[in-house]
């Protein structure tokens, strides 16, 4: 059973949200917060594995949540930002503050339940279209950087190029064919160069990849 908690400041969205992901079964809402400082207490106390959290909220945005959920003790619950607006600057600085995945407020039932589904297993979101869009963005505001030491030292030149396909947007099946090499062993590298940068997915991989400079806009 997939434990969620959700954040928004709208009654009738948290209840439709709680409608919908409890009708495809295996999925429970545990709680329900109003605004950000509410989301951390319940995150702290109910230890969900998922947090769908809206961004703009009165009396604390998600923004600042989102930060303090995924710094938290582990086990730290995977953060869904849910959005009206999918290149809102809100998004990005959750993006940097360790958010796993994005999905727009008027998304499919089905979408989010997927979305939901895909962060409990730990895969983030990287291949959403929302998502890449907002990677793409995100990788053109950021000023160029060289290569950082440490991590990015300790991978390997094939973990590397791995890394830097994803962030530009390509799938496990993609890369395989790109490289030329079973789909199988690009999840391999990809899941031990996750380790050693201590990634918690696939989509916070890529940030990390820009932020460092191992991958760049273009």
């Amino acid at each position: 059973m997939i434990r969620v908690l959700l954040v928004d400041d709208q009654a009738v969205v948290r209840a439709g949200f709680r409608m919908f992901l409890e009708l495809a079964g295996g999925i429970e809402v545990v709680g329900e917060a109003a605004d950000g400082a509410e989301a951390v207490r319940l995150a702290r106390r109910l230890s969900p594995d998922v947090v769908c959290m809206d961004v703009r909220m009165p009396g604390g945005n998600g923004l600042i949540a989102t930060r303090e959920i995924v710094a938290g003790d582990p086990p730290v619950p995977a953060v869904l930002v849910v959005t009206t607006f999918d290149l809102d600057e809100y998004v990005f600085g959750a993006l940097e503050a360790g958010a796993s995945g994005f999905v727009l407020k008027d998304t499919d039932p089905d979408d989010l339940v997927h979305a939901v589904r895909r962060l409990a297993a730990g895969h983030g979101l990287v291949d959403h279209t929302v998502t890449r869009r907002v990677i793409s963005e995100f990788a053109r505001r950021r000023p160029a950087a060289e290569p950082a030491a440490g991590p990015a030292a300790d991978l390997t030149p094939r973990e590397t190029e791995i890394v830097r396909l994803l962030a530009g947007g390509l799938s496990n099946a993609e890369i395989a064919a790109e490289l030329v090499v079973e789909t199988s062993t690009v999840k391999s590298h990809l899941g031990r160069a996750m380790t050693k940068i201590g990634a918690r997915d696939r989509l916070q991989t890529v940030v990390w990849a820009y932020r460092t400079g191992v991958a760049s806009p273009g």
